[in-house]
This record gives structure tokens, sequence and C-alpha cells, in this order.
């Protein structure tokens, strides 16, 4: 070991071409796994936010119907009795009076508008029938009922299945 020192041998500039030059380039492999967890969570999330009112919708293996390009309105019954015409909470008195102004609002239009129900599965038959028989003497006659798939878990997006639409 008489010739060890700064150079690294004999040779005088042996050891230097092995040495590593800082490296200048971003490291993007976190980056894209923390984008991708994120892509994930928001993929798992975002059906479980389409509709505000949590309500344990029944199970059906019906398709679902293709929806319109006008947005349809939400008609939600939970499962304590509680009436939601979109987000907003509706007492039964004022149902009718509601429904009336929704049916007003596409007097001009060919068809009227589409009704979506969501009925908590533990309700009565008999409710929900009350409440679509007001959706009728309303003239809104398109309504679809929203059930989760049979195949899926209750969790998983819900299915629109084609409701009772009656012909005038």
């Amino acid at each position: 070991m008489a010739m060890s020192g700064p150079s690294g041998g004999i040779g005088g500039r042996r050891g230097r071409g092995n040495r590593r030059a800082p490296m200048a380039d971003i490291n993007v492999t976190p980056l894209v796994d923390v984008m991708l967890v994120l892509l994930i969570i928001f993929m798992i999330t975002a059906p479980l936010l389409a509709s505000a009112v949590p309500i344990d919708l029944p199970e059906s293996r019906a398709k679902p119907v293709e929806t319109e390009e006008q947005e349809p309105v939400q008609l939600s019954i939970n499962a304590d009795d509680t009436l939601y015409i979109g987000d907003e909470i509706v007492p039964e008195a004022e149902l009718p009076a509601r429904l009336d102004a929704i049916a007003r609002g596409n007097e001009g239009q060919d068809k009227p508008r589409q009704i979506m129900l969501r009925a908590d599965k533990g309700l009565d038959y008999g409710r929900v029938m009350r409440i679509m028989g007001e959706l009728n003497r309303a003239g809104l006659t398109r309504i679809a009922l929203v059930t989760t798939g049979a195949d899926e878990a209750p969790e998983a997006e819900a299915a629109v299945t084609d409701g009772s639409e009656t012909g005038q």
C-alpha cells in the first residue's frame, strides 16, 4: 500500500472516472405513486357522493335506463318517511304544490320531466304508491325507480330501472 493516496493508484487519474456526478433530474416516481393513489380514492368516493340523501335502496337485476340531456328530478323517501326533492326536505303537505310547480316548469316541452324515485327498501309499499299517485296526479308520468344492482355491493353505484311510465 505504498502508492495509495488521493490518486488511487499508479495511473494518476485512474480513480476519478468512477465518481458520480450530482443528479439534476427530478425523480417523478413518488409523484406518480401519490397521484395514482389519489385517483383510486377519487374513483371509489365519486359514486358515493352522487346523491346527498343516504337511502338503503332495494336490489334489482334490471338493466340501467339511459338518462336524457335534461337533468331528472330526484325525489327521495328516507327510512323515517322524510321526503326530499333534490337535497331539500319537503313536508308532505307541500308535496302536491311542489310537484305541480315542477309539472308547470315543463309545459312547453314534448315530454314530461323524468322523476328519479329513490325509496328506502324498508318502507311500506303503500307509502311509495301514494307518492307515485301524487306524481301521476301532477302529470309527472315518467317515473324511474332507482335501485342497486343485485350482483353488486350496496355501496356500489346505483342503477336506474325503468319505472311506471303511463301512456297519455
